[in-house]
């Protein structure tokens, strides 16, 4: 977190219950963002801090809670669209390489969801291919 922090201005951090924890919730404050981690059926805002003060926002503002958190489902979804078509492996060895190899799939992605929802919506769209005069 403390890395993406230096790049990025996070503003909230959303998790599964595997994440629910002090120590994650500390962190992510830390970093000035709100967490949004589900909570373990045994969980009780005793912990005090930022979990305590979490922990009560989904017990007595839980739709307001659940709306945050379920903005990682769009994530996940977008991940698995990327992991299905174009496999859940990289080829590369070195760390730059699977970056951009990432980072490539993730631009394929995009433009296949583009061209779907040209063909979908009947879209027609112009990409500047027209001939200049001169």
């Amino acid at each position: 977190m403390q890395s993406t922090a230096k790049n990025f201005d996070v503003k909230e951090v959303s998790a599964d219950k595997g994440y629910s924890g002090r120590e994650t919730h500390e962190a992510i404050a830390k970093i000035g963002a709100t967490p949004y981690i589900a909570f373990n059926v045994k969980a009780t805002g005793a912990a005090g801090g930022v979990f305590g003060k979490m922990f009560h926002l989904f017990q007595y503002k839980r739709e307001e809670f659940l709306q945050h958190y379920h903005r990682r489902s769009n994530v996940e979804s977008t991940v698995m669209m990327i992991k299905t078509k174009f496999g859940d492996s990289l080829r590369s060895k070195g760390e730059t390489a699977m970056k951009n190899e990432v980072l490539a799939k993730v631009l394929c992605h995009n433009i296949c969801c583009v061209i779907s929802a040209l063909y979908e919506l009947g879209i027609e769209a112009d990409f500047g291919n027209q001939q200049q005069d001169g």
